[in-house]
């Protein structure tokens, strides 16, 4: 089933339950997938491209999140962290650290790398394999971690 046709499935039924804040994030989704089926570019929305999508809604209203807390603005905050909680229903499950660590010594292993100048080698096999799977801020600092202490 499509994320399209889920999506709409879901709207239907939290308009019967009066869930304002499934109602109101899944209508961020639909939104934002008729945009990028709009934007002009002709491209077909595929599994990789809803996933990526997905974690960009995700990380607005994170970003969103961290300003309204520094500001003390709980009235905006509580809407945002009921935001990403519907929409990471329709994400991947994450990945846990030590099950990144794994996958991300054997993309190290086969790329070579041995240092932090090749980490951008790292990175870009490591955020095509891991699409979905794993956030780009965890990626990094695992990377990171890994290979400042030598891959190991």
């Amino acid at each position: 089933m499509s994320l399209e046709t889920r999506i709409m499935q879901d709207l239907k039924e939290a308009m019967k339950n009066k869930d304002d804040a499934a109602k109101r994030s899944i209508r961020f989704i639909k939104a934002a997938i008729l945009l990028q089926k709009t934007d002009g570019s002709g491209k077909a929305l595929d599994d990789a491209g809803e996933i990526k999508l997905l974690q960009k809604l995700v990380k607005q209203r994170q970003e969103s999140l961290e300003i309204y807390i520094k500001q003390g603005r709980e009235d905006l905050a509580t809407p945002e962290r009921e935001e990403i909680a519907v929409i990471q229903k329709y994400l991947p499950e994450q990945m846990s650290e030590a099950d990144l660590e794994v996958i991300l010594k054997k993309i190290i292993e086969t790329t070579g790398a041995s240092s932090m100048r090749d980490m951008g080698k790292v990175m870009g096999k490591a955020q095509k394999e891991l699409a979905g799977k794993a956030d780009g801020k965890m990626i990094s600092g695992a990377v990171k971690k890994l290979l400042a202490g030598g891959g190991n």
